[in-house]
């Protein structure tokens, strides 16, 4: 009797697994019943499902659950991948603490690498309490993913023009509580958090040496809250910009697949407003508005952070395909040699224009130049070849050095050139996808039934039309909008620090210690 009623709940237990498996899950936070036929089965446009297969009576219950252990495996394998592509996005916050740090003075160095490291975990905590709800709250449905069912059904803030959704800001997911408990969700939360923590570590660059650590605090907060998220919707969770091609028509709409834009003119136009507001070092600019260079300390270190931050780079292109398995997701190939050579294009432009400049290659632009072709090809990797990702690099290597002289132009002290690096050649790179997408790859992008194609391949002005609708967005947004943050901030908690701590070194007055104690005795 007993063995009898073992083998009756073992087999209640295999149908209730099975009925599970092809079931569509509205919440898995265990990771059991993510992936299933539908994701083998019907997973192509026009191959029957899985319950067209069962009408016909070709599908056994056997046949069925093999089915979805397949298709687990194959979301299994690409929730590996992302995750995977997270953790290298993450550690290139070491690559910005070291170029960072290495650009500035020694008597500072603590200062910077407080901000870098402060940032991760201020951006963690903002991005988790409404940063990523206002971002993917609404998203729609991932396939890549499991299809990611609970993003596909929040709540959009959005207005209704001509018959047409124009979405706003996702409300939905604060906290990943209630169907935000999953795990599909939770690998999207993290590879997404990091892109965040990318954008705000952008403006400690620009503004370090002279920076209060509360006002830095406060400013965290609101890069992974609010600046950041909104634009991220706008872009990438199912909003406005992301619809002028279903819309409008105008191509595929706003294309960033990586976040030259999102990622990197967000936190690059962030730092040209809080450098404007907080002022040029003490020394910086002469009374006839010529500029001082202020040697870097260490440029070993720094360039050490450059080759860190292009290994993890290979996280933050070939990851944005959120996949590594299908077929569709081998463009991965494509985009990370992309990357490759437009950050080695980047590298010797700058190099080749300081040279002839003044007559000798400055290490750090032609730091800054491998940095600016990695920013540039960051929108354009998956929709252009090879030999276009290469001139993309070129003309990033050559806009930072004059990128980083304009900015002294204009009075604007800027002491690792992040405003250059990312700013300028973040909005090169959006521009870039309007030109020379070639068409080759994108098919259902914003919910466009077509590849992405630029000017230079016949495509039109119609997706650089919207990606220039993106860039003045940018303008407004990331530029205007922090402007506006950092002066009423400055009002009510003032950014810099006084004249006798700045003249000092900020190590001792901000963090209490300082990170060379035997060089600053000597002194």
């Amino acid at each position: 009797m007993g063995r009898k009623i073992v083998v009756l709940v073992i087999l209640i237990c295999t149908l209730l697994a099975l009925g599970l498996g092809v079931a569509a899950h509205a919440q898995d936070p265990g990771g059991v019943t993510t992936g299933a036929a539908k994701d083998v089965i019907g997973a192509t446009p026009g191959a029957p499902t899985a319950d067209d297969l069962k009408a016909a009576g070709k599908t056994e219950p056997f046949a069925a659950k093999l089915a979805d252990v397949v298709g687990q495996n194959k979301v299994a394998i690409n929730l590996s991948w992302v995750l995977i592509a997270g953790f290298l996005v993450m550690f290139m916050q070491a690559g910005f603490a070291l170029v960072e740090t290495g650009f500035t003075r020694a008597k500072n160095a603590a200062h910077t690498m407080l901000m870098n490291l402060g940032i991760y975990g201020i951006g963690v905590l903002g991005f988790f309490v409404c940063g990523f709800a206002f971002m993917y709250g609404a998203a729609g449905a991932i396939g890549n993913l499991g299809g990611t069912p609970t993003l596909a059904g929040g709540h959009e803030l959005a207005l209704t023009i001509l018959g047409h959704k124009f979405g706003l800001l996702g409300c939905s997911g604060f906290f990943l509580t209630g169907k935000y408990y999953d795990v599909m969700v939770c690998a999207l939360f993290l590879f997404q958090m990091v892109f965040m923590d990318t954008a705000a570590t952008i403006p400690t660059g620009a503004m370090a040496e002279r920076w209060r650590i509360i006002s830095f605090v406060i400013y965290g907060f609101f890069m992974s809250m609010f600046l950041y998220p909104i634009f991220g919707n706008w872009a990438w969770g199912g909003g406005w910009l992301s619809q002028l091609g279903a819309n409008c028509g105008l191509g595929n709409g706003y294309v960033d697949f990586a976040g030259s834009g999102v990622v990197h003119t967000v936190g690059g136009l962030c730092a040209l407003a809080g450098a404007m507001v907080l002022g040029a070092r003490i020394g910086k600019f002469n009374s006839d508005g010529s500029a001082n260079p202020i040697p870097g300390h260490h440029i070993p270190m720094a360039i050490l952070g450059t080759l860190i931050l292009a290994f993890g780079w290979f996280g933050f292109n070939p990851g944005s395909t959120l996949g590594a398995s299908g077929a569709g997701n081998l463009r991965i190939a494509v985009v990370a040699v992309n990357t490759m050579l437009a950050s080695a294009a980047g590298l010797v432009a700058a190099m080749i224009y300081m040279t002839i400049k003044v007559g000798k290659p400055d290490p750090s632009m032609v730091a800054n130049g491998m940095l600016a072709g990695l920013v540039a090809i960051t929108a354009p990797c998956a929709f252009v070849s090879p030999g276009e990702s290469l001139m993309i690099g070129l003309i990033a290597g050559i806009l930072v050095c004059i990128g980083v002289a304009l900015v002294d132009k204009i009075h604007v002290d800027d002491p690792v050139g992040a405003v250059a690096v990312h700013g300028i050649n973040g909005i090169w790179g959006v521009i870039a996808v309007g030109l020379f997408a070639d068409g080759t790859y994108g098919c259902g992008l914003n919910g466009v039934a077509h590849n992405v194609v630029g000017l230079f391949h016949g495509g039109g002005l119609a997706q650089l039309g919207a990606q220039l609708i993106g860039v003045i967005t940018l303008g407004f947004w990331a530029f205007g909008v922090s402007y506006l943050f950092f002066k009423g901030m400055n009002k009510i908690v003032p950014m810099r620090v006084s004249k006798v701590e700045e003249l000092a070194g900020i190590d001792m007055s901000e963090t209490g210690i300082t990170a060379y104690p035997e060089f600053e005795m000597r002194r």
